[in-house]
């Protein structure tokens, strides 16, 4: 199916629009890592089960299921392909500020899209879409289009493209996001508690005793529990957490990257530059002089 794609690890504003419609892994072909994006990701899946980590909790994935994962917000699937199981998925991911001039001459559409990007939302996620639902004939409409879309009609078309998607988006996640969420299973749920754990103390030293205790489990019991349920060890995810945050800080502030390294927790600047280049794919130097470059970083 025609597509829109990055390189792995790429700047967001080296290509205006990642865009896939229906495509589908199957087989452990995706094994996905934690991971953020400088820019909104929106996913539709159409088939597939398994557990979203979205920060520091767990979400069931079914099919009808909308996500939409904030700039630097840190997510993860742990798909389950057991039984034949495959997962489909249609994806749109963008700079946000490169269109919002698009938004201005609809205020209340306007106000919307800043709030899906920039403000809190009471969940990543909602659930029940029909497969005819108002957001797969935007996708679908946008994919028809791409094999003839040519460089210099491209950014009209990917305007108009986010254009009818938010306006979709705002009916459906306005009527929806009142519904409960499903409860995740018992694994899953006590998985969550580790992850709020981590997220209280993620920046201090980590010690698995210390943890263990502190949530009543013995050490064993809460390693195996932890990669059972999220597919990661726990020093993984943490190293994960720290360079997403760290990221964050380069990208929306003018500090030192000693000074950033030492409030993610890492205070040897030599393996905290090591760290995020295995994480993001590239060094905090480079990171903050792509964004310097194109945009330069948005406050103090």
């Amino acid at each position: 199916m025609a597509r829109m794609t990055i390189v792995p690890n790429a700047p967001i504003w080296d290509v205006p629009l990642y865009f896939a419609y229906k495509r589908i892994s199957a087989n452990n072909e995706l094994k996905e890592t934690f991971h953020s994006h400088q820019g909104i990701e929106i996913l539709l899946i159409h088939q597939g089960r398994g557990t979203m980590i979205v920060n520091h909790t767990p979400y069931e994935i079914k099919p009808g299921m909308l996500c939409v994962f904030q700039p630097y917000q840190l997510h993860h699937l742990q798909l389950d392909y057991a039984g034949g199981c495959a997962f489909e998925r249609s994806i749109a991911t963008f700079e946000p500020t490169m269109f919002e001039a698009f938004f201005e001459q609809w205020p209340a559409l306007h106000a919307f899209y800043k709030h899906m990007y920039l403000g809190k939302l009471s969940s990543p996620c909602i659930y029940g879409l029909e497969e005819a639902s108002l957001l797969d004939p935007v996708f679908q409409s946008m994919n028809d289009r791409l094999p003839a879309l040519s460089k210099t009609d491209q950014f009209e078309e990917i305007s108009l493209f986010l254009v009818a998607l938010f306006r979709a988006l705002k009916t459906v996640w306005q009527k929806q996001t009142e519904q409960p969420m499903p409860r995740p299973p018992r694994q899953t749920h006590q998985a969550e508690n580790i992850l709020k754990w981590i997220e209280t103390h993620y920046t201090e030293p980590f010690r698995l005793d210390v943890m263990a205790k502190e949530l009543h489990l013995s050490p064993y019991h809460v390693s195996h529990l932890f990669k059972d349920a999220i597919g990661i060890s726990i020093s993984a995810y943490i190293s994960a957490r720290r360079a997403h945050q760290a990221a964050w800080l380069l990208a929306t502030t003018h500090k030192p990257i000693t000074l950033v390294a030492e409030e993610v927790g890492i205070t040897n600047s030599s393996y905290f530059c090591k760290m995020f280049k295995a994480q993001m794919g590239a060094t905090p130097h480079q990171y903050r002089k792509r964004l310097v470059k194109h945009e330069g970083p948005k406050r103090d």
